[in-house]
Parts: structure tokens; sequence; C-alpha cells
């Protein structure tokens, strides 16, 4: 069922080596693999959502890095300076920082640390997985916003490899699935993905999510992060904190499923957190059809922040993290490496 997401695509056939990628922009019309051969084309690639995810632009950062060292090989400050036009592709998701310098610092080759980053987020996401099927019921409405299947993570996801994972055991599950204005991640891309591992799913508009909370029995509410802070507060795809708002009205918990890479551990609070604003075209139009006048003043962030003390739970493949977050996030940074834990 998985769709990887990205990969690195080795020189063969006269073309040079590259990063691939699943175009996110073409689905649900067509699955659309692309591959990137330059940093220009890996700065763009993340810049404008071909490809998209925290972990996913972790992994293919790291890559783009990988990519950057075969461009210059014998050129130091080439090669830096390529990294860090990577890193500052979009600011809000904290693994695409956190990728690009784990490559910088390995002492491994650029490219075995990237392999390496992209096969510990396959082993992270299956335990996420685990740990995400426990709180989910045994049958019910669950509720999630955007999209945190493989397409984003480049394993088997985050907050939707938690409902996989709870369908496979057979729970019985049905999913209510925000559309995510103004780009359609949850209407293009989460329905699609659940339409491929059979699990029940309805499409609702954004604004619809308060409503079936009430009108279709929610049970739970699931999604991912782009970056947390050391107190819970979490940045995720915009309308996420009026989701969580409407949850905690309603009585349903409301759960976070992120890698332990996603949290930033230097960060008190959310009000750190650099909210990426985007184009107002993105508003101001939907798949290229003029919807508002073309001098409409547009407000566009990416992203909203949902303070801690509204989530019920924060999932990491270490377990689940609970209230108070002051000590239970911090706890998470003093433990092994996700890969040296016993199997």
């Amino acid at each position: 069922m998985v769709l990887e997401s990205v990969w690195w695509a080795p020189a063969e056939d006269g073309r040079p080596a590259g990063v691939g990628y699943v175009d996110q922009r073409a689905i649900p019309h067509e699955i659309r693999r692309e591959r990137a051969e330059r940093i220009d084309e890996i700065v763009e690639t993340i810049a404008t959502l071909a490809v998209r995810g925290a972990p996913a632009i972790g992994i293919f950062g790291a890559y783009g890095v990988a990519l950057a060292r075969e461009l210059h090989p014998d050129d130091d400050a080439a090669y830096r300076t390529a990294a860090a036009r990577i890193r500052g592709a979009r600011p809000t998701a904290v693994n695409l920082a956190w990728g690009v310098d784990r490559v910088l610092a390995a002492d491994a080759s650029p490219l075995d640390e990237a392999r390496a980053i992209h096969d510990e987020q396959r082993a992270v996401d299956r335990a996420i997985g685990e740990h995400g099927a426990s709180l989910m019921p045994e049958r019910g409405a669950v509720l999630t916003h955007c999209n945190t299947g493989p397409l984003a993570t480049g394993g088997s996801g985050t907050a939707l490899g938690a409902i996989f994972a709870a369908h496979a055991a057979g729970k019985r599950l049905h999913v209510y699935v925000d559309e995510t204005r103004p780009l359609l991640q949850g209407a293009r891309l989460t329905t699609f993905e659940l339409a491929q591992g059979g699990v029940p799913a309805t499409l609702i508009a954004d604004g619809a999510a308060a409503a079936t909370m009430r009108a279709k029995n929610v049970v739970a509410v699931i999604v991912g992060a782009d970056r947390i802070a050391r107190n819970g507060d979490t940045a995720n795809k915009i309308g996420t904190y009026a989701v969580a708002i409407a949850a905690a009205h309603h009585g349903i918990p409301f759960y976070v499923a992120a890698p332990r890479s996603t949290i930033d551990f230097d960060l008190r609070d959310g009000n750190g957190i650099e909210i990426e604003e985007r184009s107002a075209g993105e508003l101001r139009a939907v798949a290229g059809v003029r919807t508002a006048p073309d001098d409409a003043a547009v407000y566009n962030p990416a992203f909203d922040v949902t303070p801690g003390r509204l989530i019920a739970g924060i999932v990491t493949e270490y377990g689940v993290a609970r209230p108070p977050y002051d000590e239970s996030i911090p706890d998470l940074a003093t433990r092994p490496a996700f890969g040296l834990l016993p199997r």
C-alpha cells in the first residue's frame, strides 16, 4: 500500500545522480515520478510543495545535501552554501533543518547518512503507528486534518500511520478528513491514501469539522506536526488550531503524532515558531481557477500553533508523551537513538 514519496536516484543511462520524488501536486490525477538533479531544483521542489510533510522534506533535504556533495566533491564552501540554501527552503518544519544539519555533521558519507535517516524514518513510523493505534477506539469515528501518510513522511505515516495500524489490527474506524484549504492536502492526498489502504473515509469541508464532531459522534482527533516546542505547543497545517478548539469544546481527545525529530528542544514555547506565509495566489484561486478578485487582500499563513494545553497526548516513536509537557517532552531528548533501542 505504501507509495514511496522520495528516494535517491543514482546516475544511470547517461543521467546524473539526483533525488527522486512523487510530485504531490499532481495527486489524485496522476502519480508523477520526477527527479531533481540540481540544487535549484531541490529548493524549488520543497518550496512549491511538490514534496511536503515535515518528515518527508527532512529526508528529501538530506538527500539534497548528498547531491550537493556529488555536485561539489572538492569544494567545501560551495557544498555548504548549497546545503544552507536547502535548509532555508521552508522555515517552519524543523525536520528540514534537522536532516540537513545531521548530514553535514556526520562522519559517514553524506549519501550514507541520508540513507540512514530514511531507513530510521521507516522504523520510526512503524513505532508511531503501533503507539498511536493503541489510542484509537475499537470502533467509531476519527477526524484528521491535512496529510500525514506515506506521502508526507517517506515511511508509513504518522497520524495516518496510526489509523492504518489500528485498521490492520481489526479496529473498525471511519475517518472524517478535513479538505485542508487552501491547497487541499486532505482532499487530494489523505483520501487517496485511505482509499489505497481500504480504510472507510468521508471528506468534509474544513468549516464542517465542529459540526461533524457533534453529528457523527467523533471520538478522537489525530493530526501530525511540523514543529513541537518543549511545552507541547505544536505548529501544524493551518486550521489545526480551530480543530483542537472544537475538539476541546466537545470533550474529544486531540492527539498529535510526530517523530522526535519534529521536536525543537531549544524552543521554550510556540511563540518562537516562525510561521511561513505563502503567496496570495494560493487563496485567490483553486486549481488555477480564480475565485477572488485579483486585488483582494490576503493573509495566508501556512501553519498555526495549537497550545499544548489542548493536546491530550503526543505520540512519538518512544510512546505517548502526556501533560505536563514541560516534563515529558524534555525527557525525550535524553532517550537513546531509536535505532539503538531493542527490537
